[in-house]
């Protein structure tokens, strides 16, 4: 009985990795924001129908926090991009490039969208990065 109280006090005191250590072990440091974030393919359309579409484009890796949100402004007037979806996102820094998915849903079968993509950390400060306004119809 002696030793095992032995052993669990030099648990505590040591630190044996318990249950929650590997959520602490995901967690990213900040990393170095990049000096100019860029769009290099898209935005594109991935996938469209009645009722949503999914946007995807990718971005030189921004750095900053490690989470981050694609944002998607949309509307079916081009001057009037005033709905907005976004998706959360984990930045990976040993990646040169990100990848952002965004689905945008509650959308008007045979309607035509427009639409620009951008990106943000979790404060909400933007990655500095914005697409020029394309288009798309739901089926």
């Amino acid at each position: 009985m002696n030793r095992l109280l032995v052993k669990l006090a030099m648990m505590v005191i040591v630190g044996v990795p318990s249950s929650s250590t590997p959520a602490i072990a995901q967690v990213s440091a900040t990393t170095k924001k990049a000096a100019s974030v860029k769009i290099t393919q898209g935005p594109e359309i991935e996938r469209t129908d009645s009722y949503l579409t999914i946007v995807r484009w990718t971005t030189n890796n921004p750095g900053g926090s490690p989470e981050h949100y694609g944002v998607v402004h949309y509307g079916t007037n081009p001057k009037d991009l005033s709905q907005t979806a976004k998706s959360p996102i984990r930045l990976n820094p040993g990646h040169p490039d990100t990848v952002f998915r965004v689905r945008i849903q509650a959308l008007k079968p045979g309607t035509t969208y427009y639409y620009k993509v951008d990106s943000m950390e979790a404060n909400g400060k933007g990655d500095g990065v914005t697409s020029e306004v394309k288009t798309f119809k739901t089926k």
